[in-house]
């Protein structure tokens, strides 16, 4: 197995991800974790993550020594590029450039880390970092270089120690994948025998071991993520595992009819239905500030569930169909990650919930939870849905969430999703869906002047949800989309398209 020490990058759980990828196990532990956890590990090598502080900066994350004692190859990216050069002697400073985004990196040397690369070519690299490195630890040697980092690779190979100024994780850098596989097979000797199966296995025992003989709810929305949980719990405690479905006023047209009938047929007396509409539409009145809505919705969706255990009995457990990007822009997943905004299923959650949470996927990308919903049996046409946020339309409706607002946007998105799959794009894209903005433009309709509603119209492609870029539906299906909206939607008259790529915008308006 491979161990990624967090030091608090947005990237560091894409680094996991990429050693799956490449058929490794992999686990992500605190920067801080005791070199003795790390000892009964036994890794096969350690992998030092990014990080936004600057190695000399104060409370910048530390290691100690020790650690670097550790009989094992050790990689250290950006921020941990850093810290293994400060701990071996060498000289790190701040960059008189901060250098982010793509650069031209020159390879020096190409064996080992850049085997298989050559030396003739230059490679395109992401960067993104304030420290450069300004003198190599004595007996190391420089691996690459760019016009702004003078020392953008180094490496001890007697002793297996590698540093990269750039992110071999992200898509953006060409080579990424070769550079981490040279570093997992040839440097690490590594197999590539991990595959979604093992970890199927694996999750199943962590769930056994934590639940023991207990009962467990399960939030069931009907998305791809809590039904692949929920299908994991079931797989490992059977009809101890009672899944609610809360219809809460917020989902898709069609939504609460079709779910229902689905999981009603898939987990029969494990499943219930509760209708709550009124309650979270009610409890959402007159809020406009994003962080609120969610926070109260996580709240009110606990509530529910607290008021479901005393219909049914004792559930010291709820299980959630939390993934890692919920979590990476919620909180600090293991180091001190920078919080973008709250989710209703991580930051949302009161701190005097009566559940113990069970999350069996928090550690995966939705396309890895695809893979695994095809290794549990669920159907492609299951499997394949678009991602839907926890907290449903209110937070694709900019403002003060009402029934009639709701009723506006769902007629508007119904019709971008009926578009989207009848041009045989709907499985190809990541996300496609309307937004309600919180203004009105004057238009005319009949040879009236109108006052109403802007839609705005959102289609992004993405591998994992931590990145995206706009997708440039054609135009003649924008035309069919603005069209059908504007003529068939009352309270809408003007549809507006979206062409922001995250970063720097989200994929979600709120």
């Amino acid at each position: 197995m491979i161990v990624v020490l967090d030091f608090g990058s947005q990237y560091t759980q894409l680094i996991a991800r990429r050693v799956r990828e490449a058929r490794v196990y992999c686990e992500i532990h605190p920067f801080d974790t005791a070199v003795e956890k790390l000892r009964r590990l036994e890794p096969a090598g350690i992998i030092l993550s990014g990080g936004p502080a600057s190695v000399y900066g104060g409370g910048a994350p530390r290691v100690g020594d020790e650690l670097f004692r550790l009989p094992v190859p050790f990689l250290g990216i950006c921020y941990g590029m850093g810290l293994i050069n400060q701990a071996m002697g060498g000289g790190v400073a701040e960059a008189t450039e901060r250098e982010y985004g793509l650069a031209d990196l020159a390879i020096d040397d190409d064996d080992d880390l850049f085997a298989g690369l050559g030396t003739e070519n230059g490679q395109s690299v992401w960067m993104s970092h304030g420290d450069r490195m300004t003198a190599l630890p004595e007996g190391w040697s420089v691996l690459a270089h760019t016009g702004n980092s003078p020392i953008a690779a180094f490496a001890d190979d007697r002793r297996r120690f590698y540093g990269l100024q750039f992110h071999p994780e992200v898509v953006h850098t060409r080579n990424g994948r070769t550079i981490l596989d040279n570093f997992l097979f040839r440097i690490c000797g590594c197999a590539a025998d991990w595959d979604m199966e093992h970890f199927a296995s694996a999750a199943v025992e962590r769930i056994r071991a934590q639940v023991g003989g207990a009962r467990v709810l399960c939030g069931l929305s009907g998305g791809v993520d809590s039904s692949v949980a929920a299908t994991l719990v079931h797989r490992a405690i059977g009809d101890r595992l009672v899944c609610v479905f809360v219809n809460n006023g917020l989902l898709r047209q069609g939504e609460p009819e079709t779910v229902s009938q689905v999981m009603g047929e898939r987990f029969g007396a494990g499943f219930r239905y509760v209708d709550a509409s009124r309650r979270f539409v009610d409890a959402l009145e007159g809020v406009e500030d994003p962080e609120e809505k969610r926070k109260r919705i996580g709240n009110l969706f606990i509530r529910v569930f607290e008021e479901e255990t005393r219909k049914l009995g004792d559930f010291p457990f709820l299980c959630q169909g939390t993934l890692y990007p919920d979590v990476i822009e919620s909180v600090p997943h293991a180091g001190p990650s920078a919080l973008i905004k709250s989710h209703h299923n991580v930051g949302g959650l009161p701190e005097n919930m009566k559940f113990e949470l069970v999350e069996p996927l928090r550690e995966l990308f939705k396309d890895e939870v695809r893979v695994l919903g095809h290794e549990l049996g669920l159907p492609d046409r299951w499997i394949y849905r678009q991602p839907f946020p926890g907290p449903g339309l209110a937070i694709r409706i900019l403002g003060d969430v009402t029934e009639e607002r709701l009723d506006v946007l769902r007629a508007a998105d119904a019709i971008v999703v009926e578009e989207v799959r009848g041009a045989g794009l709907y499985e190809r894209i990541w996300q496609s869906f309307a937004i309600l903005l919180p203004i009105r433009t004057v238009g005319v309709m009949g040879d009236e002047r109108t006052y109403e509603n802007v839609a705005a119209i959102r289609a992004v492609d993405s591998q994992d949800g931590m990145t995206a870029d706009w997708v440039a539906l054609p135009p003649e299906l924008l035309g069919r989309i603005s069209n059908r909206i504007i003529n068939e939607v009352r309270g809408i008259n003007r549809v507006v398209y979206d062409v922001s790529s995250k970063p720097p915008a989200t994929i979600e308006w709120e």
